[in-house]
């Protein structure tokens, strides 16, 4: 599946919570920390940047599938 090139980094943290059970822990700088504990204990960063780089982005749809043990392209449609 093709990446979105527009995805903002709010966007996406609100879709993580909302869809893949995340929780803001907090935020440094513009980078918003967000945490899971289910199917495994995962903490992930993600720049409120708009929008995110593509490279970026990439990576962080990859690192959520890894720890919720899907694939990426289930991460990618719940945007």
């Amino acid at each position: 599946m093709k990446l979105p090139r527009d995805v903002s980094g709010r966007s996406l943290v609100k879709a993580l919570c909302r869809d893949w059970g995340y929780l803001q822990v907090h935020q440094v700088g513009s980078h918003v920390i967000l945490q899971t504990d289910t199917p495994q204990p995962h903490r992930i960063s993600i720049p409120d940047h708009s929008p995110l780089r593509l490279g970026t982005f990439n990576a962080i749809l990859r690192a959520v599938a890894q720890a919720k043990q899907v694939s990426k392209d289930d991460v990618l449609r719940s945007l």
